[in-house]
């Protein structure tokens, strides 16, 4: 059982080093060797079409941030039906790292709209504005585990949190489709045939995509096997007052 969990726990480190290392790659690949844009196309100009390289990184970490808020409606979802300490540890999880991509996607947006728009942020637009409230509901999550005392009651509370978290996840993903904002829908490549997301910018898209998410899993094994073994300290501890008290 030992070799076991020795082995999940290393393989959470590989997994963060090699998506780490591969954030740095991505990078370096979609500075030096994704597609441009065209400056103007049938839906508009863009004011930096250079400086959309930045959302190789961007939306990768918005995608992973959807999966965060997965976590942790899977967390709080099990906590209400199992009251059981591994649902927690998920729900513990799924907060940390939706801080951790929620302010990814905080952070490298504003970078870009100050280049595009001019200004690094729209408060008349209706997806950044439900994505920073996403992150602030992790924040909060965050903050109130570690502030508050870790009783059921607190625990029933910040998991009815959690599910209303879950619930901007919808608006947030269906925010330029159902109403009328300044952020873009896709990257748009005009050509005589088609206009819409270019083939290689796609693909340049997904091994982003696919490269956060094995950082994401790394952090995932490694929040999880830190809560877990929490846990069994404070069980652990509470075993031996109970047994000094008798």
């Amino acid at each position: 059982m030992n070799g076991e969990k020795m082995n999940f726990r290393d393989s959470g480190y590989a997994l963060t080093y090699l998506g780490l290392a591969g954030v740095v790659f991505v990078t370096i690949l979609s500075l030096e060797y994704a597609p441009g844009l065209k400056p103007c196309t049938g839906g508009g100009c863009w004011g930096a079409p250079e400086a959309y390289r930045i959302l190789y990184l961007h939306v990768p970490f918005a995608w992973c941030s959807f999966l965060s808020f997965c976590v942790l409606f899977y967390g709080s979802l099990m906590w209400y039906l199992k009251r059981s300490e591994d649902a927690w540890v998920y729900f513990q999880s799924g907060s940390d790292l939706g801080v951790i991509f929620g302010l990814g996607v905080i952070t490298s947006g504003p970078i870009w709209a100050s280049a595009e728009w001019g200004r690094p942020w729209d408060w008349g637009d209706m997806r950044l504005n439900s994505f920073a409230l996403l992150t602030a509901v992790a924040l909060f999550l965050v903050y109130s585990r570690q502030s508050q005392p870790d009783t059921q009651q607190n625990r029933d509370t910040l998991s009815a949190v959690g599910l209303f978290g879950f619930a901007l996840v919808p608006i947030t993903a269906g925010a330029t489709t159902w109403w009328e904002t300044t952020h873009p829908e896709v990257l748009i490549v005009e050509s005589s045939e088609t206009v819409g997301m270019s083939p290689d910018v796609r693909s340049f898209l997904l091994i982003s995509f696919g490269v956060m998410c094995i950082l994401f899993t790394g952090l995932l094994i490694l929040s999880n096997k830190r809560y877990r073994l929490a846990a069994e300290v404070s069980g652990r501890k509470n075993e031996l007052d109970q047994e000094a008290i008798s």
